[in-house]
């Protein structure tokens, strides 16, 4: 893990250690990138030729991707709307926030209330580069964004305390960033210990890729050979048994977990991608 780098905005309030733009972390742009391609492949910009051509070839492989793409930052979008609008959720720790986009789950939360308070945490250069975007909080809220490895659980929650009042309900994101935890009990416990810390009530929403056929899952076999070969950092997929064992203990929310572009989507119609997601709350 890098060292730590935090920044932290209340309004127009901003203090910070070392700015993101000026510390140590390094991109290395010989080689795709996850936050990367998958900017790239939602159309951002924060993107460069490696990464372009890599995701190219994996959309050829395995075409879905631009739609999984895009239907988990909508899943996003909608999950975030239930917990501010109807759960009273005011605080959200954001785990594996990827670059910023529109409608980052600070301004989503801050439309519906303006006093939530937001920690963003990631660990890739390239998101750290980019972090002043996401602290643009309402002034009534609060942004803050640490610079630390999922795998580091007590150190996010250290952190994510100095701006979060752990004694009190936390939505949780882990969209799309347990697949990066290769070892399915390693990942458990990750999400058994951030959980455990958290007050009842809280939520814990997630979304994974699957390779399960009946949501045509099998063209990220190769998809995903080719990405561990070719870009960092390594991704796995996991079975709808495997991903639901990240729920143990927690309430699911309805509909459960499901594609997670047909998690209360707009449309009644909306296709099945192969990845999962879901929302559980804390009893």
């Amino acid at each position: 893990m890098t060292a730590e780098h935090r920044n932290r905005q209340k309004g127009d309030d901003v203090t910070e250690g070392d700015s993101p733009t000026g510390g140590p972390a390094r991109l290395n742009t010989s080689v795709a990138h996850n936050a990367r391609v998958w900017n790239y492949w939602i159309g951002g910009k924060d993107n460069y030729e490696v990464d372009q051509r890599v995701g190219e070839h994996v959309a050829g492989m395995f075409p879905v991707i631009r739609e999984v793409a895009r239907a988990d930052r909508e899943f996003l979008a909608r999950a975030v709307r239930l917990l501010a609008a109807e759960r009273g959720t005011r605080q959200f720790l954001d785990v594996g926030t990827g670059l910023p986009s529109e409608d980052n789950t600070h301004e989503i939360a801050q439309r519906i209330a303006p006093e939530s308070r937001i920690v963003y945490v990631d660990n890739d250069p390239i998101v750290l580069v980019h972090a002043r975007s996401l602290l643009t909080s309402s002034p009534e809220g609060v942004t803050d964004y640490v610079d630390a490895d999922v795998r580091d659980p007590d150190g996010i929650l250290q952190r994510a305390g100095e701006t979060l009042d752990l004694s009190r309900p936390v939505g949780l994101m882990m969209l799309g960033i347990l697949n990066f935890v290769l070892d399915t009990g390693e990942a458990r416990a990750i999400v058994r210990r951030l959980m455990a810390a958290l007050a009842p009530g809280s939520h814990l929403v997630l979304t994974h890729p699957t390779y399960d056929g009946d949501v045509g899952g099998e063209g990220n076999v190769a998809a995903m050979e080719f990405w561990n070969a070719h870009a960092t950092p390594p991704i796995t997929a996991r079975s709808r048994a495997e991903i639901a064992g990240f729920l143990d203990g927690l309430e699911l929310v309805e509909p459960g977990l499901v594609p997670c572009s047909q998690w209360r989507a707009e449309s009644a119609s909306a296709a099945a991608v192969p990845q999962y997601g879901a929302v559980a709350v804390k009893p």
